[in-house]
């Protein structure tokens, strides 16, 4: 059996267990309740610019409300929720003494917001403000020990959050994807050439839309082993077997309205990047086929107050996720960054 299958039958195993989890987290060692001396979770929901938003914080071990905590916000991955590796992250980083908070992006998972599945970078952004918002006036947060923590496309979200958010202090970003690059250029620029095409494509949807027409989606709504076995990059590859399979969630989904490219096929994760002057630190796979993004978007911090390119050895993008030594590997790093700069 190659290693591959074998990290798939070993996280299948566990699946059945997880589906079972009273706070629906599907996560290896995710809290099934609250004890007493323990980190602790707790489901919270606020409104941002009147949507509802679904968020669970995660309070240390010991918590006590009259003390100051430093706080870290997780935005999650592009198509992910809260209940995948953005809770995994969220808990181990509260295990280490942080309250943490991971929250569903508006108009996906357990958020409210219409039309479902929109994608748009200017809300994406907004939600990681949103988590700042609420998290510093939680009880025992110290307003100002706020870090961020962006995986995936919540990664590149965070970067553009960061320059003008300075209520976060320190910014960390773990196998970042540049959303709009990838919607624009295609997954390792390959698809420069459909680029008008595509736009034209959005702009129908978005008409069609207006005038009160079916919604049209993009992405992949469901796939077989067979689909999966026969994707060429890692990235989708593994990310179907984690989102489809291992790590499934009712409320994930790869699917996104195809008006969303409107506005995603503009935008571009490293833009201004020289606004930001926290402490940043970008974490990727050695062996990830999204290492490009981050190597392009590191160089353009140059006002950064300190910033470092980390590499975990051998792991690819989604193995960042859920594989437990290079889970370790990152929050040992992220915690050292953080611990230095809150």
């Amino acid at each position: 059996m190659s290693v591959a299958t074998t990290d798939m039958v070993n996280a299948q195993s566990t699946q059945k267990g997880k589906q079972q989890n009273p706070y629906t987290l599907v996560y290896d060692g995710a809290i099934t309740k609250n004890e007493k001396g323990k980190v602790n979770i707790h489901p919270v929901k606020y409104k941002l610019n009147g949507i509802d938003i679904a968020a669970n914080v995660y309070t240390p071990a010991n918590y006590n409300a009259s003390k100051k905590y430093p706080a870290v916000a997780v935005a999650h991955p592009n198509g992910g929720i809260k209940e995948q590796t953005a809770g995994l992250y969220a808990q181990r980083l509260a295990e280490a003494g942080y309250v943490t908070i991971a929250a569903d992006a508006a108009y996906q998972g357990a958020s409210g917001g219409a039309p479902r599945h929109t994608d748009k970078p200017a809300s994406r952004i907004e939600d990681i403000h949103g988590m700042a918002d609420f998290v510093t006036q939680y009880a025992g947060v110290d307003a100002n020990r706020l870090g961020v923590l962006g995986i995936c496309g919540g990664g590149g979200y965070t970067l553009k959050a960061a320059q003008s958010d300075k209520r976060f202090k320190a910014v960390a970003t773990l196998s970042m994807f540049n959303s709009g690059e990838v919607r624009r250029n295609g997954f390792q620029n390959s698809q420069l050439n459909t680029i008008q095409e595509r736009l034209k494509q959005a702009s129908d949807a978005r008409a069609q839309e207006a005038a009160g027409g079916k919604m049209i989606y993009a992405g992949v709504a469901s796939i077989t082993d067979e689909e999966i076995a026969k994707t060429s990059t890692d990235l989708y590859r593994e990310g179907f077997e984690y989102y489809y399979r291992t790590h499934a969630h009712p409320n994930s989904t790869f699917l996104y309205t195809m008006s969303s490219l409107f506005d995603l096929m503009t935008w571009d994760a490293t833009t201004n990047m020289d606004l930001i002057n926290q402490p940043l630190l970008m974490i990727a796979g050695s062996k990830a086929d999204t290492k490009y993004m981050t190597d392009e978007a590191f160089p353009k911090a140059t006002n950064a107050k300190s910033k470092e390119l980390f590499l975990i050895d051998e792991a690819t993008h989604i193995q960042t996720y859920w594989k437990p030594e290079y889970v370790s590997q990152a929050v040992n790093k992220l915690l050292k960054f953080y611990q230095t700069n809150l």
